[in-house]
């Protein structure tokens, strides 16, 4: 019984628990809390931020530019700077370029020059110029003079012409101050010993500026000068030449061109008494025929010449062949060549001022062989040399004239009917963009076989010449020149050949920019003061200083 009655009180007690617990749903588990946890998150790794100046980078740049090496074969005379018409950038607006440069010296007194130029820079160019000096040195009548005044103009068609033209004027006085012996000076009045030539000189021509649809270019031409001499107690002479050169090109391709031509070379030459004049016609006629290819390494012309030189014929060739790498660093130079230098008075008094009126006119013809190369070394280096033999028909020869006037103050014009020379000619220059650059010539001429003659009188054995140009500072342009050379041979008065002087002749003249208008300038001539001749008794003027001022202008 008491087991029974405490199995039902068990029961009893489970089902009341069960049933408060059903009655009270809500009510949670009660969780007591010994610690307090708080959650932290791991410190991440940040990035730096600071601003830092990248490294400087100090390695230098190597610009290698490949520019063809040219053979530059250079007078070495001082030119006159002329206005010339320029090809404008079109983005820009043209502004006419004046100036006038004038100056004196020791020996100048005074020189001047001037330039206009006009036009709209696009289509018509115009250009006028003038030069004026006078000069006089230390032995009596040791002076001469020179005027020259021209124009030039050129117009551009819009059908693909472009047409030249251009007139001058030219006044060269020389005094024959040469004679021997000196003491004879106070027989002579400066009447006496003047020598004037004039020169009237006109050309015009016209051009195609781009090929024409069917490959052909020409470029037709036509020049006429006057010229005439004032030479004291002695009859006028004068001459009239003519030049007419029609050259015409067909192109094939950019590889190939086939050209033709033809020049007249026209000379009539007038000398003695008004009532015995004498004329002389020195006419040349000349065809040309030629075949060009070109190629990256290989230009090849091929072509003759016939020539008709009064009434003699010769054919010469015209061969010329160009071989380089492909750098354009050197290039392989061979040709057989032939030419002519036109015998007339007016080139024959631009070589010899003091000589006497020819009394025949003959025409060089020349025939020439050569080998060479030339090209460029590094960025700044560039040469040149050649070996050439040439061979002389009728060379002109100058020497004093001893046979109608026994002080030999003027010079007969001789002619070597053959002559060999053998001639080295070799050129190095170094340039450094527009600031600096120098070139240095050498010509080493060996003249042998002569016929007749018993020298080259007057024809330079060996040449050597140098320039360097330089702008020193923003403004500053130094320039320095020399000219030497060698003994050229002249014929004595008892029939001898001697050698005559060496010359060393130094130059350097010195230009600033004062302000945008004015440059002052400076020029020093023959600083060593050597005494040497040229042509036989005429001395050089010795050292000598020049100084002005050149002023440029521009008007709209």
């Amino acid at each position: 019984m008491n087991k029974q009655f405490k199995a039902i009180v068990f029961l009893t007690g489970i089902l009341a628990a069960a049933t408060a617990q059903a009655q009270e749903p809500n009510k949670g588990k009660t969780i007591d809390v010994t610690s307090q946890f708080k959650p932290v998150l791991r410190e991440a790794s940040k990035i730096n931020f600071n601003a830092t100046e990248p490294a400087v980078d100090t390695t230098k740049p190597r610009l290698i530019y490949n520019i063809p090496a040219q053979n530059l074969f250079f007078n070495y005379q001082p030119a006159g700077v002329s206005p010339v018409a320029l090809k404008v950038d079109s983005i820009n607006s043209w502004q006419y370029s004046n100036f006038i440069k004038a100056g004196i010296g020791n020996i100048h007194q005074p020189y001047i020059k001037a330039g206009f130029s006009f036009g709209d820079g696009k289509q018509t160019f115009f250009n006028l110029f003038a030069n004026h000096y006078t000069s006089k040195g230390d032995l009596p009548f040791q002076k001469n003079s020179q005027t020259s005044v021209g124009a030039s103009a050129t117009y551009k068609t819009t059908k693909n012409m472009e047409w030249n033209g251009s007139l001058g004027f030219r006044s060269d006085d020389y005094y024959l101050y040469g004679f021997q012996p000196d003491s004879l000076k106070n027989k002579y009045t400066k009447d006496d010993l003047q020598q004037r030539f004039q020169t009237i000189e006109g050309k015009i021509d016209f051009r195609n500026i781009a090929p024409t649809e069917y490959g052909l270019n020409y470029h037709p031409s036509i020049k006429v000068s006057g010229f005439s001499d004032k030479i004291s107690n002695t009859s006028k002479g004068s001459e009239t030449n003519t030049v007419v050169n029609l050259p015409l090109e067909k192109t094939f391709g950019e590889k190939f061109a086939f050209g033709l031509g033809a020049t007249a070379d026209l000379t009539n030459y007038k000398f003695g008494d008004k009532g015995n004049k004498t004329t002389i016609q020195n006419n040349l006629y000349q065809l040309a025929a030629a075949l060009s290819v070109k190629t990256d390494n290989v230009y090849l012309h091929a072509g003759i010449l016939p020539i008709w030189d009064h009434k003699d014929f010769h054919m010469l060739p015209d061969i010329m062949a160009d071989i380089t790498t492909d750098d354009k660093k050197f290039t392989l130079q061979l040709g057989w060549v032939g030419g002519y230098q036109k015998g007339s008075y007016q080139r024959f008094a631009s070589i010899n001022p003091w000589l006497a009126q020819p009394d025949t006119l003959m025409n060089t013809r020349t025939i020439e062989m050569y080998g060479g190369i030339k090209g460029s070394l590094g960025d700044h280096f560039s040469y040149s040399t050649k070996l050439g033999l040439i061979t002389y028909h009728n060379m002109p020869l100058f020497v004093n004239n001893y046979i109608t006037d026994s002080t030999g103050k003027n010079f007969l014009t001789l002619y070597e009917p053959r002559m060999n020379n053998l001639q080295l000619h070799g050129e190095l220059g170094y340039t450094i963009g527009e600031e600096f650059s120098a070139i240095a010539g050498l010509t080493w001429n060996n003249y042998y076989k002569l016929e007749q003659q018993g020298g080259a009188y007057g024809l330079i054995p060996v040449e050597f010449n140098a320039a360097i140009h330089w702008q020193m500072v923003k403004d500053l342009f130094f320039y320095t020149e020399l000219w030497a050379w060698n003994k050229p041979r002249y014929l004595g008065k008892t029939g001898e050949t001697f050698k005559g002087d060496k010359a060393f002749d130094l130059n350097a003249g010195v230009e600033y920019k004062i302000t945008k208008n004015f440059n002052l300038w400076i020029q020093l001539n023959n600083l060593l003061n050597q005494d040497y001749q040229r042509w036989n008794q005429y001395h050089v003027f010795g050292f000598s200083f020049m100084g002005g001022l050149t002023y440029s202008f521009n008007t709209k």
